[in-house]
């Protein structure tokens, strides 16, 4: 059972969240675009939602201005940067360009300018629109009421997750929300191990932090807004704290977690740790977890975050982009970024979460 929803104690000097928001998100707006397929990468949208999420939790409208502005230019001259819907030519990567949509219906929310939601609720909608170039697949997974975009990588849990859940959220219409829980349900039967975590695939069996990491983020995300009579509710919260459970026994003692979540002896990993702070936090705040046996989880692993940011305000220690291998040296070879949006993004989630009402 969880318990009633509580507030954070007072974080203050460098560990403040509204230091720390201030620092990542200006970061972010002197940064320019990352790009994948030409077009404005999944990594950077987490990041621009996060500091979004956090200008207005902090009310600091000023930054939240500048975050909008950043946008103008792909409703006019800078087109060319919103990512493809329906993109073809590389069937693994379509998730990531349709999360794109959480972003311009995030604008539409707090703005109520019709141009983004526009562009927005298309990408939600293409994900249960078949196309004509699908294959028999994904044709399969539509007849069986699944995004043809279904795939089994852990990630894509986030991704269908946090678009679905905008898109519902601004118009009220409940296939939506209904979209993404029976999408998570097929997930969790399909992927989810015994003790709550997820190999990164089937044939991988390994705990590889950043996937482990959507999961954690796409169920506390999705939980955030299905309704409390939703028939798949029960089953999904139960999957989360089974993994929450799991997660803080692996906590190392600095507050942080292994980029493989289970092994003691490798390098602690800021992206899947900061992805995991903030699914506790939310639990935390929303009465889902017990706040006696949760608190000193989220905020040690919120300082030891912190400690990772440099002065130019990159995190560091940031898993590079990774594909699967059954190897576990490839884990703990994998090189590490400062900056990179994987990481700078669940940051400011996190930031958002310890601030929101």
């Amino acid at each position: 059972m969880g318990s009633q929803p509580i507030d954070f104690p007072h974080l203050k000097g460098k560990f403040a969240p509204e230091r720390v928001g201030t620092k990542l998100s200006e970061r972010y707006l002197a940064s320019e675009h990352m790009l994948y397929a030409k077009t404005i990468h999944y990594a950077e949208v987490c990041t621009w939602y996060g500091a979004v999420r956090f200008a207005e939790a902090s009310g600091k409208e000023e930054l939240l201005q500048k975050l909008i502005a950043r946008f103008e230019p792909l409703l006019d001259n800078r087109r060319d940067l919103l990512p493809l819907i329906g993109y073809k030519e590389n069937f693994n990567n379509y998730v990531d360009f349709n999360m794109f949509g959480c972003l311009p219906l995030e604008l539409y929310r707090i703005t109520g300018r019709k141009v983004f939601f526009d562009i927005g609720i298309p990408y939600a909608d293409s994900q249960w629109s078949l196309p004509d170039f699908a294959t028999e697949k994904h044709q399969e997974y539509f007849r069986n009421g699944f995004t043809w975009q279904t795939r089994l990588w852990i990630d894509d849990m986030y991704m269908i997750t946090v678009v679905q859940a905008k898109a519902y959220q601004v118009t009220g219409d409940v296939k939506y929300i209904d979209r993404a829980a029976k999408e998570m349900v097929y997930y969790l039967e399909k992927l989810q191990r015994p003790n709550g975590l997820f190999y990164h695939a089937p044939d991988v069996p390994f705990y590889w932090a950043r996937g482990n990491g959507w999961m954690a983020a796409g169920m506390a995300e999705l939980l955030c807004y299905l309704p409390d009579n939703h028939e798949c509710r029960a089953y999904i919260m139960e999957a989360y704290r089974k993994m929450m459970e799991t997660l803080k026994l692996y906590q190392h003692e600095d507050g942080m977690w292994g980029q493989l979540v289970d092994r003691e002896n490798i390098w602690p990993e800021t992206s899947g740790s900061a992805m995991f702070v903030y699914a506790i936090i939310t639990g935390i705040k929303q009465g889902w977890l017990d706040g006696e046996v949760y608190m000193d989880v989220a905020v040690k692993g919120w300082k030891s975050l912190v400690s990772y940011i440099n002065d130019k305000g990159d995190l560091t220690e940031i898993c590079v982009g990774t594909g699967k291998k059954n190897s576990e040296s490839y884990y703990y070879e994998r090189p590490r970024k400062a900056g990179d949006f994987h990481g700078q993004g669940p940051m400011l989630w996190c930031a958002a979460a310890l601030i929101e009402k």
